[in-house]
């Protein structure tokens, strides 16, 4: 076989191989074309309605905004002025003392099904379990337990009841999105950590909590999110006031529940408070996400630059 045909099928080699990598090149452009305009696409559709019900808030809601709104009590039923202040007063009261309830005994809950699930298998399989069950339970069932637990025992609506049944809602979600969270650290840290001969709680404090702070801070976001809007639960164990914070064994009030009061009243002008409301509502929760979301930032960068 002479030089120039053995050169000649090279070359036809060579461009069967080219033709072929372009063809299979220009297949996978057109998939990822197709896939990158799919999820274009459901992105948008998810954003429209969330976009719009912004948009309807913000617009009907803020003309009632003003000093005598945010700071005043209601006024009487039908008239022009009053404002929310004790519904936002008492809601940064229950969100704030189910917080101080629930966050800690999620995120332990979340650190006990992934730090330590191992050593009893069953238990953290019923307790999964128990954690799934309760997140699905209708928040209305959950306050009838407040009532008849708490409200009937102490004998009044209180800030003690709707704390309670508010924590119960954000335990689980709390639990569930720790529990992820802190299985997304590597376990070369922790082989680490255990080849210097630290103990498991340091271990699990020091290098497994602090490294996933963020997504710990994320999860307690989302429940303060849930439950800052309940309305069901409040109505069965807070009852609701037109009156300031008067003591922790007295009823008070909660923007969903003005919301709620607001909406029910056939007059313009409560309407346009309860578009108000339901306005300070989304920013009461838009800026603590952001503020603990900026504090999760700044204790990442401190925790990195220390290590």
């Amino acid at each position: 076989m002479s030089k120039d045909s053995i050169n000649n099928k090279n070359n036809n080699y060579k461009s069967i191989i080219h033709e072929t990598i372009t063809k299979n090149s220009s297949k996978r452009k057109m998939k990822n074309n197709l896939i990158t305009i799919l999820l274009c696409s459901f992105v948008i559709i998810a954003i429209i309605p969330l976009s719009s019900i912004l948009i309807e808030v913000f617009k009907n809601g803020v003309g009632a905004l003003s000093f005598d709104f945010l700071f005043h009590p209601p006024g009487s039923i039908g008239s022009q002025g009053g404002g929310v202040g004790p519904a936002i007063q008492g809601t940064l009261l229950v969100v704030g003392f189910a917080t101080i309830i629930g966050a800690p005994v999620g995120i332990l809950a979340g650190v006990f099904l992934s730090e330590y699930s191992s050593s009893s298998r069953i238990f953290a399989y019923f307790l999964r379990l128990f954690n799934d069950v309760l997140t699905g339970i209708p928040s209305i069932v959950i306050g009838i337990v407040g009532y008849i637990t708490i409200v009937l025992t102490l004998g009044s609506f209180s800030i003690v009841a709707g704390a309670f049944v508010l924590s119960i809602i954000m335990i689980p979600i709390v639990a569930r999105v720790s529990e992820e969270t802190l299985k997304l650290v590597p376990n070369t840290l922790r082989e680490a950590a255990y080849g210097l001969g630290l103990p498991k709680w340091k271990v699990v404090w020091h290098i497994v909590i602090k490294g996933s702070k963020s997504g710990i801070l994320t999860g307690i976001v989302l429940a303060i999110s849930r439950i800052a809007g309940e309305t069901a639960p409040l109505i069965m164990t807070i009852l609701g006031t037109s009156l300031f914070f008067g003591g922790f064994n007295s009823p008070v009030d909660a923007l969903p529940l003005r919301i709620w009061r607001l909406a029910s009243q056939p007059y313009p002008s409560a309407h346009e408070q309860g578009w108000g409301a339901a306005l300070l509502l989304i920013l009461l929760v838009l800026s603590l996400s952001i503020a603990l979301r900026m504090f999760a930032q700044k204790r990442s960068i401190t925790f990195k630059s220390t290590t």
